[in-house]
C-alpha cells in the first residue's frame, strides 16, 4: 500500500496550481491534475455500453477460522427486489462489464466540458458510445458490434470513428457526441467544484 501511495493518488484537487501537482503520482487522475493549454486539441472518450457491470459490493465479516488476513467477504444473501440492481451481494450498473459508465464518460461529460478548471483552455471533448450487441452465432466471434471492455477494438464503428479521427476529421465532422446511457444526466447529479 505503501508503495502504491507513493506513486498514485485517489483524491480531489483544491487548488490545481499548488506545485505538489506537478508530481507524476498526481498526473494519472484527472481530479488532480488540469488539462494542458492546447483550445484546438479535442478528447474523445469512446467506451462500451449496455452491459451489467459490477459498482459496488455488500460485505460481512468473514468467519474468523477461514480467513484470518482477510476480514470481509461478499454477502452473496444479499439481493434486490426482482427489477434491483442489487444481486448476490453485487451492485450492477451500465457499463461495458469491466468499466461503469460514470467511470468512463463522466470527464468528457462534465469535468472536462467547456472552460472549467480541470480544462482551462476549454478543450473539446466528445462522448462516443457503443452499444453492445452480442453476436448472433458462435462463428461471428467476438462481434462485431461488441461494447465490452477488450472485446470492443474490434467494433466496426469504434474502428471507423478512430480512423476518421486519425485521417483528420474533427468531433464535428464524425457526428460529435452520440450518447445512449444516462451518463449527462448522472454526471449533472455530481457536486463537483468546476
Amino acid at each position: 500500500m505503501q508503495r502504491a501511495e507513493a506513486h498514485f493518488s485517489h483524491g480531489i484537487a483544491d487548488n490545481l496550481d499548488d506545485p505538489k501537482y506537478t508530481h507524476y503520482k498526481y498526473w494519472s487522475n484527472p481530479l488532480e491534475t488540469k488539462l494542458p493549454h492546447a483550445p484546438d486539441m479535442e478528447i474523445y472518450s469512446l467506451y462500451g455500453v449496455g452491459i451489467p457491470t459490477e459498482r459496488s459490493y455488500v460485505y460481512k465479516m468473514s468467519p474468523s477460522s477461514k480467513c484470518k488476513s482477510i476480514p470481509f467477504r461478499i454477502d452473496s444473501s444479499a439481493d434486490g427486489q426482482a427489477d434491483s440492481c442489487l444481486k448476490n451481494g453485487v451492485y450492477f450498473v451500465d457499463g461495458d462489464e469491466s468499466v461503469p459508465v460514470l467511470s468512463a464518460g463522466f470527464m468528457c461529460a462534465k469535468g472536462w466540458r467547456g472552460k472549467t478548471r480541470f480544462n482551462p483552455s476549454g478543450i473539446a471533448t466528445y462522448i462516443r458510445e457503443y452499444r453492445h450487441k452480442a453476436p448472433s452465432s458462435l462463428l461471428q466471434g467476438r462481434g462485431l458490434e461488441s461494447g465490452a471492455h477488450v472485446d470492443i477494438m474490434g467494433n466496426v464503428a469504434l474502428i471507423e470513428d478512430v480512423l476518421r479521427v486519425a485521417a483528420g476529421a474533427s468531433g464535428k465532422d464524425i457526428g460529435g457526441d452520440r450518447i445512449h446511457s444516462d451518463i449527462m444526466k448522472m454526471s449533472q447529479r455530481i457536486n463537483l467544484q468546476l
